[in-house]
């Protein structure tokens, strides 16, 4: 039997953005999305084996993803972005290196890997199957994009030391050539570096790897505006959405698991 196709309907929402929450397998609901229509995708596949979710994991493996990927790039708007946050698994000493064999793909299908961000998670390392390596404190945030990305709108939060001052800049030109120097003022805040570093996930019972608000929210700052669409085919507990909506955007999810759906439709629901 097909899923019920489910719409949360939140009168806080700008006029013309909507939320629609949809329970089943994504590679069959993301065919009811039309070509080009998601300007922003924000999210976390499974991560090889590192979880269960509820017995679900067992359906994951490459035969999946590539066909997610390509799914992705199809509903994806021209300039659109794709934010895909993922690590990989540590088996019998070594790192299954799937994750660039999605990056990989993703270029194969079409995307622009348009940045490769690193999620450094708050101090909180995990462990990599060994004690002979070190603690594993990151996972990567791939960017990719549909072309060039119609959006972006920097976070400058980064304290600027020289705050104030005049400083020259100048750049070199690819024949080694320098142009010419050009005198600035420094600003108080600079734009981020490509390293975030942001708390985990808030622990959930009901949910096994919670998608930390933060991440979703900055990501969606940067790559999108106001009244744009954004997916997250794996909507787990729901962050991508609560932070979609808090921002003005509409909002897709996709979960697979009927306990996991439930629970994001509550969190988006209820969400001011």
């Amino acid at each position: 039997m097909k899923p019920e196709y489910k719409t949360v309907t939140v009168d806080k929402l700008m006029a013309g953005a909507s939320i629609n929450l949809m329970q089943g397998d994504c590679l069959e609901r993301m065919k009811e999305i039309p070509d080009g229509s998601v300007d922003l995708t924000v999210t976390s596949p499974p991560y090889d084996n590192l979880r269960t979710y509820n017995g679900n994991n067992e359906q994951w493996g490459e035969h999946v993803w590539r066909e997610v990927i390509q799914s992705l790039h199809r509903v994806t708007a021209d300039g659109g972005v794709v934010v895909w946050v993922v690590g990989d698994a540590t088996i019998n000493g070594s790192e299954t290196g799937t994750s660039f064999k999605q990056a990989l793909h993703a270029m194969e299908c079409g995307f622009r890997l348009h940045d490769t961000m690193i999620y450094e998670k708050g101090g909180q390392g995990g462990a990599k199957g060994s004690n002979y390596a070190y603690w594993n404190g990151f996972e990567y945030m791939f960017v990719f994009s549909k072309g060039r990305p119609k959006h972006f709108n920097p976070i400058k939060d980064r304290k600027n030391k020289k705050a104030g001052r005049k400083t020259t800049v100048s750049s070199r030109k690819k024949n080694g050539d320098m142009t010419k120097n050009r005198t600035v003022t420094v600003s108080e805040f600079g734009k981020r570096f490509n390293v975030w570093q942001i708390k985990s996930g808030v622990r959930n019972a009901k949910h096994p790897a919670v998608f930390p608000y933060k991440l979703a929210q900055d990501h969606i700052k940067s790559w999108s505006n106001a009244g744009d669409t954004v997916l997250d085919p794996f909507m787990g507990s729901g962050t991508t959405g609560v932070a979609s909506k808090d921002l003005g955007r509409s909002f897709i999810g996709i979960e697979l698991d009927a306990a996991y759906f439930n629970i994001a439709k509550e969190r988006i629901s209820s969400s001011n």
